[in-house]
């Protein structure tokens, strides 16, 4: 293998690796999303059938 091919092989794995490290670093530290209370979202609600 020539320089070029082993140069331009090693830059592109480290780019690749680089995109994994960040995106992985990136899921890890988002805060998690506010979800909606179902229940407490729910407490005006007509009951569908009588009792």
């Amino acid at each position: 293998m020539n320089a070029e091919a082993l140069i331009t092989m090693l830059v592109t794995q480290g780019l690749v690796f680089s995109f994994a490290v960040y995106f992985f670093y990136k899921v890890l530290t988002i805060p998690p999303k506010q979800e909606p209370d179902s229940f407490s979202e729910n407490d005006d609600d007509i009951e569908r059938q009588p009792k």
